[in-house]
């Protein structure tokens, strides 16, 4: 991939870009001419994506692997742009993944590279950035879930991880009111991805079936939401009604609802 003259196109740097939402925001992004910063930890996939869509859309791609459950990567990223002379005008921390299973019983490690990944990298390379993103008047797009909605038993601290995310980016948004850059969070329900291999939970299919948005809607709903300046984006008839329903359920219900569909999940 081939670095760029930082004055001549617009700038997007997308975490978890080797596959999913990430990919399909790429698309999106290099469809409107934008240079792209591709992050991920797979460099071979990487690399393929990035040429793919180098060629396709006539755009720059540089990829950048990392795995960002790595404390020091957030630093090591943004001090590489900061040596290659790419300026960033819209950050999307879109990368994370999840975890099943009753607490007393999951393993840390996983669940520590979890917080890492979902909720440290998350603020560490918004802190980072968004003195650049308000100099040139940006965007910060941070992926969250509906699950940062609602306790979730049995997926505890990825529920909470995704909470995190969701209330960080709605103050960051009203920090940031009339400075110039936008911040949104994109709260997708359950999508189609290769996220619940990683997660540990592929039988999740039979408890989230209904609600699944495609990955091609849930990233164009987030990207347009994101040029208008929305806060919160939630792809979906189906999990928009669900957040509206949380918010007036009393939250022992709504938690004690989530426990018996995990429950029922299993014995199936």
């Amino acid at each position: 991939m081939s670095s760029a003259n930082p004055t001549t196109a617009r700038t997007a740097l997308i975490t978890g870009a080797s596959s999913g939402i990430g990919l399909e925001l790429a698309r999106l992004f290099a469809k409107d001419g934008y240079r792209l910063v591709l992050v991920a930890r797979d460099r071979a996939v990487l690399q393929q994506v990035g040429e793919e869509l180098q060629s396709r859309y006539r755009i720059e791609v540089r990829i950048s692997p990392r795995d960002l459950s790595h404390p020091s990567a957030p630093v090591e990223l943004f001090q590489e742009m900061q040596e290659i002379g790419i300026a960033i005008d819209v950050l999307v921390n879109n990368a994370g993944f999840g975890g099943s299973g009753p607490f007393l019983e999951t393993d840390w490690q996983h669940e520590a590279e979890m917080l890492q990944v979902n909720m440290i990298a998350v603020a560490h390379l918004s802190k980072l950035f968004l003195p650049q993103l308000r100099a040139r008047r940006g965007k910060l797009m941070n992926v969250g879930s509906v699950a940062g909605f609602l306790p979730g038993p049995y997926s505890s601290v990825y529920y909470a991880s995704k909470a995190f995310v969701v209330s960080f980016t709605e103050a960051l948004a009203e920090e940031l009111e009339g400075s110039g850059v936008t911040v949104t969070c994109l709260c997708p329900g359950p999508v189609q991805t290769n996220f619940q291999q990683r997660a540990h939970s592929a039988g999740s299919s039979r408890m989230n079936g209904p609600l699944y948005v495609d990955v091609r809607e849930v990233a164009r709903d987030g990207y347009e939401g994101m040029k208008r300046g929305k806060r919160i984006v939630i792809p979906g008839w189906k999990p928009r009604m669900l957040t509206l329903l949380v918010r007036v359920a009393p939250r022992a219900t709504v938690a004690r609802i989530v426990r018996r569909m995990y429950a029922s999940r299993k014995s199936s």
